[in-house]
């Protein structure tokens, strides 16, 4: 009864705070998903463990629980480094069963970080529903794991029947990457976010586990070898929760046109429209072409016409709220649909080396 009442109180707040800005892009009390890359917890140079995944979540626990009393937050996250580092140790270990694992040891550090910032939260195990005949399994696209040379990439292909490609001047291995279908837990995140607002939900992590339903009982769910996006995955989540808005952490800032060349400029403010127009998936870059795509997807999708996205450096995450590190995506961007940033120094691509671990 006492959190009915206060999750009344912060809905009239909302409405009230509508007149008042609270940023340049969000009022009190909005609700927002926001999704921390994989890369966050695992600093360039340093072994992917514990102790230092520990660390790297609570150099960014204050800022998060910082935003929360302000904010209705929900968190997602990648896993791509963890998932992959898993899959080395168990190579017999099926996708789904790994993606479940990396899945809990990430809220775990989440949670314990946020808790020492004064949050509570739920960290919980999504299961997403896939479609098992998608494209997208004839053809693996999703990188994980480390990155190879071209001997050991055709000697794990042959020993373990991995899919290898190109990432650059190595190769890493590719796993199926098929769409969100359905978040088999979005009624007990909504439940959570309703009736339990001092609670912070962690869900959907690493894109979800991938299941099927079995056409004969299509109750029954049964895991599926493959690796969902998480940012696509977070752009559902979002949509579902009827979020105000999206934002996706990158360790690389906002988005930019000509990325790495003398005239590179960075977007400060992009509609759907023009980015779609650039063809975003195919133009840029790395993995910030599947975060276009999320941004774009949840603006589109979202059934307020004001829903917004933000791509940002997670260590910019306070300016991106405000529009002043990042980049915005929206629908009512006048001109031509963008607006640039002033010229300032581009950020490096990061180097591989057979120590990194990468996020796709």
């Amino acid at each position: 009864m006492i959190a009915s009442s206060r999750h009344s109180l912060l809905k009239a707040a909302k409405q009230l705070a509508t007149t008042r800005q609270y940023s340049a892009t969000t009022t009190l009390n909005d609700r927002i998903v926001i999704a921390v890359g994989g890369n966050a917890l695992q600093r360039r140079g340093e072994r992917l463990t514990i102790e230092n995944m520990l660390k790297a979540a609570a150099d960014m626990a204050p800022t998060l629980a910082a935003l929360s009393k302000d904010h209705e937050l929900v968190l997602t996250h990648g896993n791509g480094p963890q998932v992959g580092e898993l899959a080395l140790e168990r190579s017999a270990a099926t996708f789904d069963v790994l993606g479940a694992e990396s899945m809990g040891q990430i809220g775990y550090v989440l949670a314990q970080a946020l808790s020492s910032a004064g949050r509570t939260t739920a960290p919980i195990i999504c299961q997403v529903v896939v479609d098992p005949q998608h494209e997208a399994f004839r053809d693996p696209s999703k990188f994980v794991g480390p990155i190879y040379g071209a001997k050991e990439a055709t000697a794990l292909s042959q020993s373990l029947g991995w899919v290898m490609k190109p990432d650059g001047e190595y190769f890493r291995r590719v796993v199926p990457s098929p769409p969100p279908k359905e978040i088999i837990q979005i009624d007990a995140i909504k439940t959570i976010l309703e009736q339990c607002p001092d609670i912070l939900p962690i869900a959907c992590g690493g894109g979800g586990i991938p299941v099927s339903r079995i056409p004969s009982n299509p109750r029954t769910l049964t895991g599926v070898e493959a690796v969902i996006d998480k940012d696509a995955c977070g752009a559902k989540l979002a949509a579902e929760l009827d979020a105000d808005g999206f934002i996706i952490l990158t360790d690389g800032g906002g988005i930019w046109q000509n990325f790495g060349k003398p005239n590179a400029r960075e977007m400060k403010k992009a509609s759907p429209e023009y980015l779609e127009g650039t063809k975003a998936g195919k133009n840029f870059p790395g993995s910030m072409g599947p975060k276009i795509q999320a941004a774009i997807d949840f603006v589109n999708n979202s059934k307020s016409p004001n829903a917004w996205a933000a791509i940002g450096d997670l260590r910019d995450v306070s300016k991106i709220f405000n529009n002043e590190e990042g980049t915005l995506v929206m629908k009512d961007v006048k001109g031509e649909g963008v607006v640039w940033r002033e010229q300032k120094a581009e950020p490096s691509p990061p180097k591989q080396s057979k120590e990194q671990h990468k996020s796709g």
